[in-house]
């Protein structure tokens, strides 16, 4: 029995440095969301005012940069949440806290392909296991290995 224990807590202190790695990840690529707030500040300030000046545009040029400012802030505000919530996953495995917080995170995580789907399916497979869940329902903290 001690050897299935060290083998689940092995596997969940390598699924909570895998959350974490995702979350930086997530973060990271978050940020390239800054570079349409970027050019659609660029539009609405007017640096490109001065090509294709057409007097027949459907839409306004400032419309068209407040558009490009929207996508960016939502694709920002989505990805640092997502990375934010990863974060909280992981952290959550080390401590062994809020194990179905986890499986809902592990099965969102597995829209990430192809390496969240990989960690997802790994997590959502550890944590029902019946010995990780004995170990989630136990109180004070985590045994130190």
């Amino acid at each position: 029995m001690g050897e299935l224990i060290d083998r689940d807590v092995e596997h969940l202190r390598l699924l909570h440095i895998g959350f974490y790695i995702m979350a930086g990840l997530a973060g990271f690529f978050s940020l390239f969301a800054l570079i349409y707030i970027g050019l659609g500040a660029a539009v609405v300030a007017g640096v490109f005012s001065q090509l294709g000046n057409s007097s027949n545009a459907a839409l306004p040029a400032a419309a068209f940069g407040w558009i490009f400012v929207g996508i960016g802030m939502f694709v920002l505000l989505l990805g640092l949440t997502m990375a934010l919530l990863l974060f909280l996953t992981g952290k959550n495995l080390q401590q062994r806290h809020h194990r179905t917080f986890c499986l809902v995170m592990a099965g969102l995580c597995c829209l990430q392909v192809p390496w969240g789907t990989a960690i997802g399916i790994c997590a959502i497979n550890v944590l029902n296991r019946p010995s990780v869940i004995a170990m989630f329902k136990m109180k004070g903290p985590p045994p130190l290995v």
